[in-house]
């Protein structure tokens, strides 16, 4: 229902927009121009477990680690904002970076015999995020220009380390599963440019995929079963240029 909504509204902007040729605050005619961005996102893991991901055995802290007979994860949301940097390279096509904070809660739930003895592990990031793409634009009608965009991105969380320290925790059955730090992923996007007669607002829906395991492999009995986790990202934006 929501993503019927939006794209209703965005159908219902571009009408308005087609009425006649808008300036869009003369952007496109900038060699370089800035901007910003809000963000919302659905992240969740792939998840590939070790062989013997069923029976783990006994663990230094954990001499009876329960049995599973299955590890899911659930998309989750969270939201972002950040600035835009646009380098213009030619008429269709664009450098773009954009610095982007992130705040977004994963889950992982360790499944067991009985429903009622499932586990959720939430693992809540905070991400500065630094995408640089090239964007590939179609040429201008009226008011409207098709893109995509494909490039990479490096993330580095800034939660407290406090909060996510293991060694901390006496009860294994607490124990958290953790991220490393810093990553890199690629992404794939796709969006239209709407220009009005002082702004141009580009909606923007983006893939992005991990490159490596955003794991970090710690002995307890949630992480110790997991091979990798790769960590997928579906993220929708609203830029204004």
């Amino acid at each position: 229902m929501k993503i019927k909504s939006g794209l209703l509204l965005l159908c219902l902007l571009a009408c308005m927009s087609a009425r006649a040729q808008n300036w869009g605050g003369g952007v496109d005619d900038s060699n370089l121009h800035f901007g910003f961005t809000f963000q919302y996102l659905s992240s969740e893991y792939k998840i590939l477990k070790k062989g013997s991901w069923r029976d783990i055995g006994p663990l230094a802290d954990d001499p009876n680690p329960p049995a599973l007979t299955g590890i899911s994860s659930d998309s989750s949301p969270g939201f972002g904002i950040g600035f835009v940097v646009n380098k213009r390279l030619i008429e269709n096509a664009d450098l773009r970076f954009t610095p982007t904070l992130v705040f977004n809660d994963r889950v992982l739930t360790f499944h067991h015999d009985e429903a009622k003895d499932n586990v959720e592990r939430k693992i809540s990031s905070t991400l500065v995020e630094f995408p640089l793409g090239l964007k590939l634009k179609s040429d201008r009608r009226n008011n409207f220009r098709a893109y995509v965009l494909g490039g990479a991105k490096y993330s580095m969380d800034i939660s407290s380390k406090k909060k996510t320290n293991n060694a901390n925790i006496t009860d294994p059955g607490e124990k958290m599963v953790n991220n490393v730090r810093n990553y890199l992923s690629y992404e794939a996007g796709l969006g239209f440019d709407l220009y009005f007669e002082y702004f141009k607002m580009s909606p923007e829906i983006k893939l992005s995929y991990s490159f490596n395991s955003v794991l970090k492999g710690e002995p307890n009995r949630y992480s110790y079963p997991i091979d990798k986790l790769m960590l997928r990202h579906v993220t929708f934006s609203l830029f204004f240029e």
